[in-house]
């Protein structure tokens, strides 16, 4: 989360892109999908991730996508200075996806979700305000990858560390 701020205040304030720091432990050197949520006020500002790696570890993904969810989510306009300190930063880091063959495997609270039906996808990430089922999720999933509600479903589900 620490990563994510400095990442997004030094690209706001300076257009400038961090290194990652020199010595990375733990998770921070493994390999995962990460998504960084942005909050102001408690409504979403902005949310951008990654559902499988696609740099070199996680403190790259961190960074990568700390930029992406600050200026280029294109629900929302791009972050200025002046609301910088207003923002709660959400990290999540993605465990691997895997298959279910039922709703009933899944658990809005502990589980996100990642939908497929050719090469469209949909994912979600798990305990979300106001989405408190499986079924939420999934039509949510839906809605995102384009995909019609009597159309056939692959379902994944996947865990995340959360990082506030």
């Amino acid at each position: 989360m620490k990563l994510a701020r400095k990442t997004i205040d030094s690209y706001v304030k300076e257009g400038r892109i961090i290194e990652p720091p020199a010595e990375l432990t733990g998770e921070m050197n493994k390999k995962a999908g990460v998504f960084v949520s942005l909050y102001k006020r408690g409504s979403l500002r902005g949310c951008i991730g990654t559902f499988a790696p696609t740099t070199k570890n996680v403190a790259v993904e961190i960074i990568h996508n700390a930029i992406e969810s600050s200026t280029r989510d294109p629900r929302f306009l791009p972050i200025k200075v002046d609301e910088l300190e207003e923002l709660d930063i959400s990290v999540d880091v993605l465990g691997v996806p895997e298959p279910v063959s039922s709703v009933a495997e899944l658990d809005a609270k502990k589980y996100g979700v990642i939908i497929g039906n050719g090469g469209r996808r949909g994912l979600l990430l798990p305990d979300l305000p106001g989405v408190n089922t499986p079924a939420e999720q999934i039509a949510i999933c839906r809605r995102k990858a384009g995909i019609g509600d009597n159309e056939d479903l692959e379902l994944f589900r996947f865990e995340v560390r959360r990082y506030k």
